[in-house]
């Protein structure tokens, strides 16, 4: 009998070839660099949280500026060792004679630093805007600010690279890093108005935002330029350095052009939103609208004791500037990292005390009656106490003979405003109120 064998059919797959970037953006020292970027920025934003987090527009600016000041340094040395692998490895020569273009060599090197740092950034500015959404006190995220970064980070390592190729000695990438960061702090808070308009920091202030399309053209202004650096060094053809040097350069003179207007006016910024159940009504500015609630139960003891009063203000308004004839400033609630903290009042027995102070008045004036200044208090103490109140009362307890009689004072007129009935105080109060506005003691009623 004749036995019949058969080969065994194959069922391992055909091997595919790996590609030539995968090794760069898998392992080595581009995603090291990303990770070195994203953790300096978390670093840069986690210290100050408590000054942005809850603030769209201080979140905004805190994460584009820890960007623009660490992260293009950061890339730029990053790109900058990475394009002197070679020397450092001794196999320029050997690259010369492979068949890809100088282009096609430099982009394989570069793409795997540029992208792995810009996902660095990416994620680091996600991380802010997470930490600010789930506490935000109103307003919206600004989504186009930290896109823009961070292609600006990732062109920054190109241009890095063009200096490493250029320059191949181990100094040149913290040199190029440390240059770098003194530009733009110059850029951004030393140079003349003409150079710092050109800076990829917007200096702006939390009320105003750059117009939409100001971060696409500092976008132009920067990544043009190392588009250019690229091509004048790697292209076959260098002259198609041109195109990007020409976009980078009417990209900084509309920067140029525009001046003092590549920023407007927030429109929430100037915009109250009112508790109209209260009087005085209790309005904040519009990019803090979240906040009402909490300023409203605040103040609740405030404005309930003031309930049937006459010639009160008609608002408390939270905007910056000197207020109406009828209306009275509220504590300022920015910036943030003292009175609100990630979304919260942080001492609501405190924000009421200086509501109550800027609704009495008359700290402007130069000298006040011992009376009407001992009236003033008792109505402080019967609105809105000072959390250091009882404090500042042992302190006259235990002091001189003086001491002890002001204090004796301060507590007759606190007892005689609130022996009164209701509709007594009422009417005392609507008095008290009409003279809030003078310094001169007469026809200020005193208890």
């Amino acid at each position: 009998m004749t036995l019949l064998t058969q080969r065994p059919e194959r069922t391992d797959k055909p091997h595919r070839p790996t590609h030539p970037l995968r090794p760069d953006f898998a392992r080595g020292f581009a995603p090291l660099a990303g990770a070195a970027v994203l953790l300096t920025l978390l670093v840069a934003l986690v210290e100050p949280a408590e000054r942005w987090q809850g603030g769209w527009a201080e979140t905004r600016d805190q994460a584009h500026a820890a960007a623009i000041l660490l992260g293009i340094p950061l890339a730029l040395a990053a790109g900058c060792w990475q394009g002197g692998r070679e020397r450092r490895r001794r196999t320029g020569e050997l690259l010369e004679t492979a068949v890809r273009g100088s282009l096609a060599r430099f982009l394989a090197a570069a793409l795997p630093v540029a992208v792995w740092v810009a996902v660095g950034h990416l994620v680091a500015a996600a991380s802010s805007l997470v930490a600010t959404w789930y506490c935000a006190t109103g307003d919206g995220p600004y989504l186009l600010v930290p896109l823009v970064d961070t292609v600006v980070v990732g062109g920054a390592a190109l241009a890095g690279q063009v200096v490493g190729r250029v320059l191949p000695w181990r100094p040149t990438a913290p040199l190029l890093a440390a240059a770098a960061y003194i530009a733009l702090a110059f850029l951004a808070y030393g140079a003349p108005d003409t150079l710092g308009h050109l800076s990829p920091i917007a200096d702006t202030s939390h009320r105003d935002e750059p117009v939409w399309w100001q971060p696409l053209a500092a976008a132009g202004w920067t990544v043009g330029l190392a588009t250019a650096a690229v091509l004048a060094l790697a292209a076959r053809r260098r002259a198609t350095a041109v195109l990007p040097l020409a976009v980078a350069t009417a990209a900084g003179v509309l920067m140029v052009q525009t001046g003092d207007g590549l920023h407007h006016a927030d429109p929430d910024a100037r915009r109250q939103v009112c508790d109209t159940s209260t009087a005085p009504q209790i309005c904040v500015n519009a990019r803090h609208k979240n906040l009402l609630p909490q300023l409203t139960q605040a103040l609740s003891g405030l404005t309930g004791r003031l309930e049937g009063v006459q010639n009160l203000p008609v608002r408390f308004e939270d905007r910056p500037g000197r207020s109406r004839p009828d209306e009275v400033q509220l504590p300022m609630l920015t910036p943030f990292g003292s009175s609100v903290v990630r979304g919260e009042l942080t001492d609501p027995e405190q924000y009421a005390w200086e509501a109550g102070m800027m609704l009495i008045g008359r700290s402007w004036c130069d000298r006040t009656d011992p009376v009407v200044d001992r009236t003033d208090q008792a109505v402080e103490h019967y609105l809105a106490p000072s959390p250091a109140e009882e404090y500042f009362d042992e302190l006259n307890a235990e002091g001189s003979a003086a001491d002890r009689a002001e204090l004796k004072a301060r507590q007759q007129a606190r007892a005689k405003l609130l022996a009164m009935d209701d509709e007594e105080r009422r009417t005392w109060l609507s008095e008290y109120f009409a003279t809030t506005d003078r310094c001169d003691p007469k026809g200020v009623p005193t208890l």
